[in-house]
């Protein structure tokens, strides 16, 4: 009974985690791009059901712990780029597009290795700068609202130190509970506090194409999908990571309509259904991903509650939870960047020019980040690093499927 049971519990906790520790950042993402809070709490729904869809499917298929999770480096990109030109319709047309790129990875492995061939301190400084804005947050809401934010950062603190993995959660309850004391009396009264969804007729135009669907896809593959590969390798499997892209891909075709940005393979959270903890034996470790699936789709129904507690909150502790959530992802992108002394300078540009946070024709600085950092690469004539496997060839997915995970991402939820 304790087999069967465990298995059930860890996924439980896996769901519970990862909606617990990021779903800020992707309210804050989609009210960025332009959503209405009902629009918001549409594509949170719509996230949740898709990806446990997804990780249903993905688990039952192929008896491997595929956990599924959103993009919540693409969340900070909304919240880095703001709202594109035409609004959140043709946010709704980026998301549409950028799911179209992680099939077509999935039927087309050389575009997935392409991605997967972006330099390390290139890819991680892009990514660090991306996340820098919402990781200032919990600094600034400190300054601006020292008696509902110190609560927070303390509760951070101090189950960062002895519950890591419940430290966001943690500090996100603590938020709760000081938007509950200090929101006025009637500051739930008429949100729409049932599950419901809103459709978007999608709209396209060409620097939203450059600036925010193109940028999504890379965020979204080479911070979530090609680290995620990486832990499943790690544990031993041998996950087909194209069947992976298109089912995530088309997950993400399912959801944009509705408000959702990207699904795609989960990293840290991953390992909560993969390791061990999940079941001794590496063979019923499934049942805990696919349990997490069907968790965070439940987890889901309460998408419009949890975008009415943000709506009364004060917006700087919103983005302050979000930061707190991102700070790990942050260190790990920084490290990433100038770890390489011949490349450091190119990873600073990218850096600086991603963080600025410029628009030039309409596209956004995670785009010209990447450009400025490629060109300086270029401008030096030195050779991107080689791109090395996370784990021994023997270990990796065959045929078609096969796509070489690298060591050069930040892993998050």
């Amino acid at each position: 009974m304790v087999g069967r049971v465990q298995p059930v519990l860890a996924g439980a906790v896996t769901a519970l985690v990862g909606f617990a520790s990021s779903f800020t950042v992707v309210l804050a993402g989609l009210r960025a791009a332009g959503a209405s809070d009902a629009q918001a709490a549409s594509g949170l729904l719509a996230l949740c059901v898709s990806c446990g869809l997804a990780a249903a499917w993905l688990g039952w298929r192929h008896r491997i712990p595929m956990s599924v999770a959103w993009s919540t480096p693409g969340a900070a990109l909304l919240v880095a780029t703001g709202p594109p030109p035409g609004g959140w319709p043709v946010a709704v047309g980026a998301f549409l597009v950028s799911g179209v790129l992680i099939v077509a990875a999935g039927l087309f492995p050389p575009l997935g290795r392409a991605v997967a061939a972006i330099p390390k301190p290139v890819a991680g400084a892009m990514l660090a700068g991306v996340l820098l804005p919402l990781c200032t947050a919990p600094v600034r809401a400190l300054v601006e609202l020292p008696t509902v934010a110190g609560p927070v950062v303390i509760g951070w603190l101090l189950l960062h130190r002895f519950a890591r993995r419940w430290a966001v959660p943690g500090a996100l309850l603590v938020a709760v509970i000081a938007i509950a004391l200090t929101a006025p009396p009637t500051g739930l009264t008429g949100a729409a506090l049932a599950p419901s969804v809103t459709l978007t007729a999608p709209a396209w135009n060409a620097s939203a194409l450059v600036g925010l669907a193109l940028p999504l896809f890379l965020v979204t593959m080479a911070a979530q999908n090609v680290p995620g590969m990486a832990v499943l390798v790690g544990y031993g499997y041998r996950p087909p990571f194209g069947a992976a892209l298109r089912a995530t891909g088309l997950a993400s075709l399912f959801a944009a309509p509705a408000g959702g940005h990207a699904v795609n393979l989960a990293a840290i959270t991953a390992a909560l259904a993969a390791g061990p903890d999940a079941h001794p034996d590496p063979e019923r470790r499934w049942v805990a991903s696919v349990t997490a699936g069907v968790g965070l789709a439940l987890l889901g129904l309460g998408a419009g509650v949890a975008t009415a507690l943000v709506a009364v909150a004060p917006p700087i502790l919103i983005e302050a939870v979000a930061g707190l959530a991102l700070l790990g992802a942050l260190a790990t992108a920084l490290a990433s960047a100038v770890t390489d002394p011949a490349t450091r300078e190119a990873a600073v540009v990218t850096f600086v020019v991603t963080a600025s946070g410029v628009t030039l024709i309409g596209v956004g600085g995670a785009f010209w980040g990447l450009v400025a950092g490629c060109l300086m690469l270029l401008l030096f004539h030195r050779r991107p690093p080689v791109a090395r496997a996370a784990a021994p060839e023997s270990s990796m997915p065959e045929h078609e499927d096969r796509v070489i995970p690298t060591d050069r991402t930040p892993q998050h939820h």
